[in-house]
C-alpha cells in the first residue's frame, strides 16, 4: 500500500508491508505541479519501484546486479569508460592501465545525467534515509553532488582536495550544520585516497558522515581495506567487474582479454601490459 503525506514541505511516501516501512523522499515543489491523475499514478509507481523490491532480499540484489550491468552499458556507449588491454592508459600516477574513465562525460547526456542522478537517489534513500545533508568531492562529483542534494530537497556542500591558499581558507565550501549526518557523493573511486581525504575534512569540519555513494568503483583490494579502516559504507552504482562482463557480452573484448584485465585489478601498481 501506497500512502502519500506531506512533512516539513517534503513528499512522503511509505511503503506498508509486514516487515518494513520505507521513506521514499522529494520535494513537494518539484512533483506536486503534476497535473492529471495518470501523471500522479506514473510518478507513484515510478518511485515505489525500488521500494517494492525491498520485500524480497534476493530481489534486491538481482535489481542491484541488473543496474549495474545497465550504467556499465551507458558509460560504454557514450565512451566515458574506454577498454585497451593491448594499448594501455598511463594514469597521473604513472599506474599503467588497460581502462579509462571519464564520468563527467555522463553530464553532457540528459538521459544519463539524469539516471546517475536518480540512481544515486535510490542509494541513498535505500541505505541511508537518515542522511541530513549531501557532500560533494572536488571536482568530478561538484555537479552530480548538487543535482541529488536539489531532488532530495538536502543541503549541499562540496569538498575541495584541500584548504585554499587565499581568502577564508575554506575546504568545506558552502553550509552544513554541525553535527549534521552527511551522505557523501563522489563520482569515481579508484585507491580511495582522495574520496577519504574528503571525509576526514566533513569530520574535522563537525559532520557525522554516514557513507558514501559513487558512480563507479575499479574495486582495488586496497581502496576495500582504506574505507573499511576508516568505518566508511561504501554503495556505487556500476563496478568493473559489471564493465567487463558487459563487454565481453557485447564483443567490445576478447574472450582472452578478461585474464589480463582481472590480474590489472589485482595489482594495478605492478601490472605490465
Amino acid at each position: 500500500e501506497i500512502i502519500c503525506g506531506i512533512q516539513k514541505e517534503k513528499c512522503v511516501f511509505f511503503l506498508y508491508s509486514t516487515h518494513l516501512i520505507v521513506p521514499l523522499t522529494l520535494r513537494v515543489q518539484d512533483r506536486l505541479h503534476l497535473g492529471n491523475a495518470k501523471e500522479k499514478r506514473v510518478f507513484l509507481l515510478y518511485f515505489a519501484r525500488f521500494a517494492l523490491s525491498l520485500q524480497n532480499e534476493k530481489q534486491i540484489n538481482k535489481d542491484m546486479d541488473a543496474i549495474k550491468k545497465l550504467f556499465a552499458k551507458k558509460l560504454m556507449d557514450i565512451k566515458a569508460i574506454k577498454l585497451q588491454p593491448n594499448e594501455p592508459f598511463t594514469w597521473a600516477s604513472g599506474w599503467k592501465s588497460p581502462i579509462y574513465t571519464d564520468n563527467r562525460k555522463t553530464l553532457s547526456y540528459p538521459d544519463v545525467r539524469s539516471f546517475v542522478k536518480l540512481e544515486l537517489c535510490h542509494a541513498i534513500q535505500e541505505n541511508f534515509p537518515e542522511a541530513e545533508a549531501v557532500a560533494g568531492v572536488a571536482t568530478g562529483a561538484i555537479a552530480q553532488g548538487a543535482l541529488v542534494a536539489d531532488q532530495l530537497g538536502l543541503p549541499y556542500a562540496y569538498v575541495r582536495p584541500k584548504p585554499k591558499d587565499h581568502g577564508m581558507g575554506n575546504q568545506v565550501e558552502g553550509h552544513i550544520e554541525k553535527g549534521a549526518k552527511v551522505i557523501v557523493v563522489e563520482d569515481l573511486i579508484s585507491t580511495g585516497g582522495s574520496s577519504l581525504k574528503a571525509v576526514e575534512a566533513l569530520r574535522q569540519y563537525g559532520c557525522e558522515v554516514i557513507g558514501m555513494v559513487a558512480s563507479f568503483t575499479y574495486g582495488f583490494p586496497v581502496a576495500e581495506q582504506a574505507f573499511k579502516e576508516a568505518g566508511v559504507r561504501l554503495i556505487t552504482l556500476s563496478n568493473y567487474a559489471a564493465v567487463l562482463e558487459q563487454a565481453a557480452d557485447t564483443g567490445y573484448i576478447k574472450p582472452e582479454d578478461i585474464e589480463v584485465l582481472n590480474e590489472w585489478r589485482k595489482d594495478p601498481a605492478a601490472w605490465k601490459a
